[in-house]
């Protein structure tokens, strides 16, 4: 029964000894706010990803749409060589 006892009230002051987080710190309603925070960001974050991946994709299609015969030309796989 001592032995419980000591158990316990040893545990109790370990727990009391650890160092507090920032999670216990903090108030619940505080922590949801943050988290939500936190998924907002990264929406926005793959939103303006995807934006800057659309943005390059139309620049690349406007390049190629602009492009002269040369410059196709010089891209072009075929040969001469080969039809001769």
């Amino acid at each position: 029964m001592k032995k419980k006892k000591r158990q316990q009230q040893t545990q109790k002051k370990q727990e009391q000894d650890a160092p507090l987080s920032l999670k216990d710190a903090l108030d619940s309603n505080l922590l949801d706010k943050l988290k939500a925070k936190q998924k907002e960001l990264e929406k926005e974050e793959i939103q303006q990803k995807e934006a800057e991946e659309e943005r390059k994709r139309e620049e690349r299609k406007q390049r190629e749409k602009n492009k002269s015969f040369e410059e196709l030309l010089k891209e072009s796989p075929m040969d001469w060589k080969d039809f001769k």
